[in-house]
């Protein structure tokens, strides 16, 4: 590029010959902006570095607890936050990495220049002074032997006219005459070499002055231009590395990005809703509906029929423990119900306890294989020994293998403990998971909006109050005692002490007439004419087969027609008949698999 521009003629020596404090001035401030320039690079290093700082620290602190609970069941907001924090911390990261590069690969390299430069300058300055002081030096002695001159020929005039001035006197001797030609001559001589000296330094002092304005101070005013532009394609290339620097990690930032877009999809309100189910569902049931007192008809067996209605519900609101949830709540707050501090978590809801013990029975499965493969290594260990005396005692590992017996007896006895708690647990809520658990039978009778429940409000005491000494009686003694005794197990019961399962046949089954007690001695065959009473609120047709997995529902096929005799209560299951060739048919279908039309 300088090479060019000589050739060209466009040069700081020839185009700016004249310029020479300028020049220097205008180099100085240019090393001065590139030195600036290395202080911008350098502070922003460190601004990365402290950004990067406080971005690894805004991680930690906002770094969620971690809890065991926590981690069974996360949620996919807080997982996703998590992969955000992640992101973050590898953006942090990344800009430690540009920090690093614009330190080791720009900032380095603008001092390194920078020193370069003033050390050329410099250089180029001093030899521009010395050939500007020798220039002054020689102009300084033609200006004397110019003076000289002047002198010597301002004497030899003097003395020539004095010379004349004596020839024309003729009062002075030939003598003084003589003395006057001789100091002529004299300075006639001077004078002349006195103007030869001149015009040798006048001779001299072109040339030098020629030499020094045309080729030697051109030559250091080119050095100057040489590295300027040497420090103008340093700024040039390190703001174009500066920017490399980032590019470098722009792809990595980029995928950063778009994990916590990756992150931001992942998240699911449905599942999260879930997870809250899972997390917090009791097991219980819903209480029942609260029967009515007819105060106007005296009956001495009303107290005993109240407290009996009294204690289903309460027993409707009981824990696997037998404690009230407003007790709990008293007690341990709202979320306290969810905690469990006993060993066999009887203290939890059914769920609860179910997720707890499933947990637990886990982690001691994982307990007894680890401890039974260190058994299995002892023994192992024991019969080398045996084997061969000279790698070891037998009787030094005997005792770690009867400490490791003792623990395996001990955890499988405690796995075997807690398997049974849970198979009670699961026991006890299968009446629950049955359709018509939550159909809820008050005083005998079904409770619905097309059930005729309040009718035989009277018989109803009877039955419940009264021994009978037909079967009937009996069927109802029978599932009184069957009442208390799920009670006293922890189940959930109707509000008439019975088993609400389809499994106990009362209460929820038709072979008795609307109206009757249970066990009712008036049982007669299901045909029309009881339909006929219990009339269809409307008609359903199936979108998907259904086959009945459970006690109290029917099967059906895609596309049947049935008859809607029961709304959904709320459990997600529906009542419905249908007449096929062994006659009438009733049960419960899942509400989502059929699409209803009602009467108006």
């Amino acid at each position: 590029m300088a090479a060019q521009e000589i050739e060209n003629g466009t040069t700081w020596g020839k185009e700016l010959w004249d310029q020479y404090d300028n020049l220097a001035t205008h180099t100085q401030k240019g090393i001065d902006f590139f030195e600036r320039f290395g202080n911008f690079i350098r502070d922003r290093s460190a601004i990365e570095v402290e950004y990067a700082l406080k971005l690894r620290r805004l991680v930690k602190n906002y770094q969620p607890k971690k809890s065991k609970e926590d981690e069974e069941n996360e949620f996919s907001t807080l997982i996703a936050f998590k992969n955000v924090l992640k992101e973050v911390a590898d953006l942090a990261g990344q800009r430690e990495v540009v920090a690093e590069n614009l330190q080791n690969q720009v900032l380095q390299g603008i001092m390194l220049l920078s020193k370069i430069l003033r050390e050329e300058r410099k250089k180029a300055l001093t030899q521009g002074a010395g050939l500007t002081q020798s220039l002054h030096t020689q102009i300084g002695t033609l200006d004397r032997a110019k003076r000289s001159y002047e002198k010597a020929f301002r004497e030899a005039e003097k003395a020539i006219e004095s010379y004349h001035k004596a020839d024309a006197d003729f009062h002075l001797s030939r003598a003084d005459v003589e003395k006057q030609r001789v100091n002529m001559n004299i300075r006639n001589s001077q004078s002349e070499d006195a103007k030869s000296e001149y015009a040798n330094q006048l001779q001299i002092t072109n040339k030098q002055q020629q030499q020094h304005y045309q080729i030697a101070l051109p030559e250091v005013f080119n050095k100057l231009q040489e590295l300027d532009e040497k420090r103008t394609r340093g700024m040039k290339e390190f703001i174009k590395r500066a920017a490399d620097v980032e590019y470098e990690v722009s792809p990595i930032i980029a995928r950063c990005l778009e994990g916590m877009v990756k992150a931001a999809d992942s998240i699911n309100e449905k599942d999260d809703s879930m997870i809250v189910i899972e997390k917090y569902q009791s097991g219980f049931q819903p209480p029942g509906d609260i029967p009515f007192e007819d105060l106007s008809k005296p009956d001495p067996d009303a107290a005993n029929n109240s407290q009996t209605h009294n204690s289903s519900t309460g027993l409707n609101h009981m824990t696997g423990k037998g404690t009230t949830k407003d007790k709990l709540k008293k007690r341990v707050g709202i979320f306290g119900i969810f905690t469990g501090n006993k060993e066999d978590f009887s203290d939890l809801p059914p769920t609860q306890r179910r997720k707890k013990l499933t947990a637990k029975v886990q982690e001691l499965q994982q307990k007894v294989a680890q401890e039974q493969a260190a058994s299995d290594g002892l023994m192992k260990m024991k019969g080398v020994y045996e084997a061969n005396s000279m790698l070891g005692d037998p009787r030094t590992v005997e005792e770690q293998l009867n400490e490791s017996v003792n623990r395996l007896d001990r955890l499988r006895h405690e796995l075997l403990r807690y398997q049974k708690l849970l198979e009670q647990a699961n026991n006890q809520t299968l009446i629950q998971h049955s359709p018509q658990s939550n159909r809820v039978i008050q005083n005998g009778q079904r409770s619905s909006r097309h059930s005729n429940g309040s009718s035989n409000h009277e018989n109803s005491h009877e039955d419940n109050g009264e021994d009978h000494p037909d079967d009937a009686g009996s069927l109802s003694r029978s599932a009184s005692e069957s009442s208390v005794q799920q009670a006293q197990n922890g189940l959930n019961i109707n509000n008439n002490g019975s088993s609400a399962s389809p499994e106990s046949g009362l209460g929820t089954s038709h072979t008795s007439l609307p109206g009757s007690g249970q066990g009712s001695t008036n049982e007669q065959p299901m045909n029309e004419e009881y339909y006929e009473a219990d009339a269809p609120l409307g008609t359903c047709r199936a979108l998907y087969p259904f086959d009945a997995t459970s006690e109290g529902s029917i099967p059906m096929s895609e596309g049947e027609e049935l008859q809607v005799i029961e709304v959904d209560q709320g459990d997600g299951w529906t009542r419905v008949r249908r007449y096929s060739s062994k006659g009438w048919e009733e049960g419960f279908v899942p509400t989502s698999y059929i699409e209803c039309t009602l009467y108006a």
